[in-house]
């Protein structure tokens, strides 16, 4: 499928479709339709229209943290980027390998996301996490979460990293899967056509 094909068919799907939410780290802010936060849009790249100096800001480890999601949709594909700075707009690190395979409507916890090698980051650095899902009709949905790394901080554990009976997620390669133990069921081929073309555009967080 030629790149240009897959965004026009990204563009045109107008379908309503599950939002999400970040649980951890804490979200810049609530996206799913509050009053107080009608105008922001999961739509909206890169980060549903809230801007990254509310103050929400989590500690998280030096050498990745946990990160827990509220699903609301049987499957998804999720791509989680990562921008350094303060007020980040900019997410050009892929924390995902290239993107995961979730099924379930509830809460995933993934207990530590790994970090790239030789991220230029201390303690005290300021960054943001960038989480974008596509939905069966190859929808995609953004939410951030802006982060300090601590050198003292640590992953969650125990009742606060747990995952949904029936929730769970697998790390997909374009031309395979990495099942990590767990199997992988509800990939939808034509939409992962969509996201082979697309993987380049949401692994470097540019707007599509």
């Amino acid at each position: 499928m030629a790149l240009t094909t897959a965004l026009a068919l990204l563009a045109s799907a107008q379908v309503a479709t599950a939002h999400f939410g970040i649980e951890y780290p804490t979200w810049r802010d609530n996206t799913l339709g509050s009053a107080s936060t009608s105008n922001y849009s999961q739509w909206e790249y890169p980060c549903a229209g809230v801007p990254g100096d509310l103050g929400n800001v989590t500690d998280w480890p030096l050498d990745g943290g946990s990160l827990v999601l509220d699903l609301h949709h049987e499957w998804t594909y999720i791509f989680v980027n990562l921008g350094l700075g303060e007020n980040v707009a900019n997410f050009n690190y892929s924390l995902t390998d290239p993107f995961l395979n979730s099924t379930g409507n509830g809460t995933l916890c993934i207990p530590k996301v790994t970090l790239p090698a030789n991220l230029p980051i201390q303690d005290g650095s300021l960054a943001s996490i960038q989480v974008v899902t596509l939905g069966e009709k190859g929808q995609s949905l953004y939410n951030c979460a802006d982060i300090r790394f601590r050198q003292n901080a640590t992953v969650l554990s125990g009742d606060a990293c747990k995952t949904s009976e029936g929730v769970s997620a697998a790390a997909i390669e374009i031309g395979g899967t990495k099942t990590a133990g767990s199997t992988v069921v509800g990939v939808n081929v034509g939409v992962l056509a969509i996201v082979a073309a697309l993987t380049g555009l949401f692994v470097f967080g540019l707007s599509v």
